[in-house]
């Protein structure tokens, strides 16, 4: 992984197959750590899709409030897709970046959004589910900061 930290927020995810798939992502892509918050995953913690056992290195934390654990000098990123939100293809990640994603049976609060910085959609003719759109920012963070780099 290149250069930079990057941290991801979950707000209420639904299933331990979600969280489970989000931290296989994170190991892929060098995830520092996940945050989640609400009582659903809570109910059944087994990592049922964590095949890499990437929550063995990877710190997963329940937490209340996800703007009160933004990590130092990191821009929180909403991932949310609404109006006036800017296409993922256009997005300069920022070095330093906390992103937050919704469950996948819902969306971000308004007020979630207002904290964030920065807002990004992925451009897709339907929702994908959060597993998917985890590994598509990431992947999105790495092929331009791998491209960045060789510029």
């Amino acid at each position: 992984m290149s250069k930079g930290f990057c941290c991801i927020g979950l707000f209420n995810p639904k299933t331990p197959g979600n969280v489970g798939s989000v931290l296989r992502a994170a190991g892929c892509y060098g995830v520092n750590t996940v945050f989640y918050t609400g009582v659903r995953y809570d109910r059944a913690k087994e990592f049922v899709t964590d095949t890499k056992k990437a929550h063995q290195n990877i710190p997963l934390i329940g937490i209340d409030d996800l703007q009160q654990v933004i990590p130092l000098g990191c821009t929180p990123v909403a991932v949310e897709l609404v109006k006036g939100a800017k296409a993922l293809p256009d997005y300069t990640h920022p070095e330093r970046a906390f992103y937050i994603f919704g469950p996948e049976d819902g969306t971000l609060d308004k007020t979630i959004r207002a904290w964030c910085t920065d807002v990004v959609y992925i451009p897709t003719v339907g929702c994908m589910n959060l597993a998917a759109t985890v590994n598509v920012v990431l992947y999105d963070r790495l092929a331009k900061s791998w491209n960045k780099d060789k510029g």
